[in-house]
């Protein structure tokens, strides 16, 4: 198991990036992979821009035209153990998901370099099918830092503090299918 930790070396990633392999079973992969490609996926909106990947939301979801979060259908049964898992793992109280993103990344799609919205705090990404460089870069002076993690299947990342606030990442295009849960932690107001 790899594990970077909370206040990790930048040199070594960015600081609040933590990250482990063989977070679920080969047999819940593939479940929760069953789970996602049943879903009515519509691909990714953003205002006027429409994304390669395909997506449902849960508990939340970031309204781009309105700028603003909207409540979307609970989230699913068969994600619940999940994301108890995930808080267990996180050190989050029971309960602490309140918003579900699952991903479908065709071979040849990934994701441009953005933050996740300030609505959420800590961020949980569950990687499945194949693996990804999930990257990470932050200007500093003329140039980036920059960090890649090679995400495997069935690990589990979670951004907080820098990584989650200074740090952009991105996806490049995946070489193979690949799906994601990503679990959300809301911002308390």
């Amino acid at each position: 198991m790899t594990q970077l930790g909370l206040f990790a070396d930048p040199a070594g990633g960015p600081a609040g990036l933590r990250y482990t392999d063989n977070f679920i079973e080969a047999a819940t992969e593939q479940d929760l992979i069953g789970g996602i490609a049943a879903l009515p996926l519509q691909r990714f909106q953003f205002g006027a821009f429409e994304g390669n990947r395909r997506v449902a939301s849960f508990g939340y979801r970031y309204d781009y035209s309105l700028q603003r979060l909207a409540e979307a259908e609970p989230i699913p049964d068969w994600v619940l153990p999940v994301a108890r898992q995930v808080e267990a793992w996180a050190g989050l109280t029971e309960g602490s998901v309140r918003q579900v993103l699952c991903t479908a990344y065709d071979a040849g799609v990934g994701i441009g370099w953005h933050r996740d919205k300030p609505h959420f705090k800590e961020i949980l990404g569950l990687s499945l099918g194949s693996p990804c460089k999930f990257r990470f870069r932050r200007r500093s002076g003329d140039t980036w830092e920059r960090h890649t993690l090679e995400a495997l299947p069935r690990s589990l990342y979670m951004m907080d503090g820098e990584a989650r606030s200074q740090w952009e990442h991105s996806i490049p295009p995946v070489e193979a299918p690949r799906y994601s849960i990503t679990f959300r932690t809301m911002k308390r107001a």
